[in-house]
């Protein structure tokens, strides 16, 4: 669904580097290995298409936790890159921004949409807590041009997503392996996740239910399932996303995810079906 941006890959990557090289200074390790989850393509932590409740990084609460990563998802009429940076202060809150860019084969044309997103933690640990950690969070989008989204009969070309998520990692859950769950319930309007616009005239339930589930199978390893519940406002045949992912996460500075999309009808072109690829470094 994309085309990347090199300078902006070349230029995050570089600031990573230097971060994790540089010998003054001392990424934020307070939690567990593989706890942040990945990035998700609107910017979050969480898996690659749902927002979870943990927030981006390592850091613990006296701690400040940075992040970098890229993305793309690339399936048989779209591509979709994806280019972002993350901060966690104090484990409370994540400030997040996304830069994305679908590309549209057909038309031989770039939609560029930028993402700015908050998300607060309201309450609980993703580990030891009694109830799953909840969280806040809002990703307020911008498109470039909206002349497409006007086109297809979209009424705004930006607008605002709020969610609330709930996280557990359930230690040795299923067969000794530790098990993560989420659930998360967006309010949106959004048409293909604000790729083309936003849609305020409409009569419809702007309440959506996203998921994600997994297993660990090692401390570095883990696989999973995700689900995302999307509108049709357009009435362009819009269908939920769903996703099989394998994360990797070597060490507390890098984590590599690959997966298996089926994102159903975008744009009148059914069976949109491909391969996901993001890498994300912390610090």
């Amino acid at each position: 669904m994309i085309k990347i941006y090199y300078k902006p890959l070349s230029t995050i990557l570089i600031i990573w580097f230097a971060l994790v090289c540089c010998e003054t200074v001392t990424a934020a390790d307070g939690k567990l290995l593989a706890t942040p989850g990945v990035s998700q393509i609107e910017g979050a932590a969480g898996g690659g298409i749902v927002p979870w409740a943990q927030l981006a990084g390592y850091a613990s609460e006296d701690e400040i936790a940075a992040n970098v990563f890229c993305s793309r998802g690339t399936v048989d009429d779209y591509q979709l890159d994806v280019c972002g940076a993350q901060a966690n202060l104090f484990d409370r809150l994540e400030l997040s921004f996304a830069k994305q860019t679908f590309k549209v084969d057909a038309l031989n044309t770039d939609i560029e949409q930028e993402v700015f997103g908050a998300k607060l933690r309201l309450y609980g640990d993703l580990v030891y807590s009694d109830w799953p950690q909840i969280s806040l969070g809002v990703q307020s989008k911008f498109l470039k041009d909206d002349s497409i989204a006007k086109l297809v009969g979209a009424t705004d070309g930006d607008g605002t997503d709020w969610y609330v998520s709930a996280s557990r990692l359930k230690l040795a859950a299923i067969n000794g392996y530790n098990w993560l769950w989420n659930v998360t319930l967006r309010h949106t309007n959004a048409n293909q996740i604000g790729l083309l616009g936003y849609s305020t005239n409409h009569s419809d339930t702007s309440y959506f239910l996203e998921a994600s589930t997994a297993v660990l199978l090692d401390p570095s390893w883990a696989v999973g399932v995700e689900y995302r519940q999307k509108p049709n406002y357009l009435n362009l045949g819009e269908e939920d996303w769903k996703d099989i992912f394998v994360a990797w996460f070597p060490n507390k500075s890098f984590s590599l995810t690959a997966a298996y999309l089926d994102l159903g009808s975008i744009v009148g072109a059914k069976g949109q079906k491909g391969f996901y690829l993001s890498v994300t470094g912390y610090w």
